[in-house]
């Protein structure tokens, strides 16, 4: 079968290869892919920017596809089911943060980029119904991630003022259709003023562009601040947010891409009551509520682009672009 490996003897670092296709020990299940979906752990596997990276892993944490085989013990009734993947591994018994022996699907357990792959059937999920197969494939990773970070951690009710960082990002575009389907009054930041004008076309109530100098200042002043803000950058922006939190409230922090900020209005965080939250992933109970809510909210995952699998090397560029505004997705 086909399936894209991280590679070392690749100045890419990734390539297509034709590799045998896996057969399903006891209590596993093989897919057939039918559509599969980049983030950005990919790339950072790909940059060597991943811990724990081991070359000739078949990379890819969300897919969606059909069980075509069964291995002893499995439940009969999943063969021929469309499904996609809770790509969670050994998250653990405490709901309140994961296991050492926690790993995600694709690294360094093979994952969704190729024709087939074999998991465990206690990670089989039925496709939400209203989801075509490139839609679905795009829910697993980012819909849980968003969804603990929305309401695990954020606790976002009906009524609260959120503010969503860096829609541009498939988490954050989760957060903000999670958000908006729970009532809240959803804002967004992006450093496109396309990426904003596209939001607010979807509901968002408004937006800032992070990259001129006085947007915190001009985010305070038109909305009077936020209950819960959900940031992935992290950096120099924080102190920005305890500026915008309103007291009481929540900043909930799922990723650090611009690192660590130099220093921290340490004042102003105790002053206003505010908390702050560290996110990643989910357990397997909210992967089963986040489908559960997708489903009952009708909610699809917004995508950037869909491509021949035979292109996917093209998608990794794009995602290094950073220019894409939804999901990018290769189908099989």
């Amino acid at each position: 079968m086909k399936a894209l490996l991280l590679v070392d003897e690749s100045q890419d670092k990734i390539a297509i290869r034709d590799i045998d296709k896996p057969t399903p020990k006891e209590g596993e299940v093989l897919i057939q892919i039918k559509a599969a979906a980049l983030n950005h752990r990919d790339q950072w596997c790909r940059i060597g920017m991943y811990p724990g990276l081991k070359y000739n892993t078949v990379l890819g944490s969300d897919g969606a596809g059909v069980v075509t085989e069964i291995g002893k013990g499995v439940d009969q009734g999943w063969l021929n089911k469309e499904v996609i993947i809770n790509p969670n591994i050994n998250w653990g018994d405490n709901e309140a943060a994961q296991s050492i022996d926690y790993h995600i699907l694709g690294m360094p357990t093979n994952g969704t980029f190729a024709e087939y792959v074999v998991v465990n059937a206690d990670r089989l999920c039925n496709k939400p119904s209203h989801l075509d197969f490139s839609e679905a494939a795009a829910l697993p990773l980012g819909g849980v991630t968003a969804y603990r970070a929305t309401f695990t951690k954020g606790q976002i009710s009906k009524g609260q003022k959120v503010l969503v960082t860096g829609i541009g990002g498939g988490v954050a575009q989760f957060a903000f259709q999670f958000a908006l389907a729970a009532g809240a009054e959803v804002f967004v930041t992006s450093g496109s003023q396309e990426k904003l004008d596209q939001l607010i076309a979807r509901g968002a109530a408004g937006g800032f562009i992070y990259k001129e100098e006085d947007w915190a200042k001009n985010a305070l002043k038109s909305t009077g601040g936020f209950d819960v803000i959900i940031d992935s950058a992290g950096g120099s922006s924080m102190n920005n947010y305890l500026r915008l939190v309103k007291p009481g409230g929540k900043l909930v922090h799922y990723g650090s891409t611009t690192g660590a900020p130099k220093n921290l209005d340490m004042f102003r965080l105790f002053w206003s009551q505010a908390s702050i939250h560290g996110s990643t992933m989910g357990s397997d109970k909210e992967f089963n509520e986040m489908v559960d809510f997708v489903s009952a909210n009708n909610i699809k995952p917004i995508l950037s682009s869909t491509r021949d699998f035979d292109q996917i090397v093209s998608a990794f560029d794009e995602m290094h672009a950073g220019d894409q505004m939804g999901k990018l997705v290769v189908s099989f």
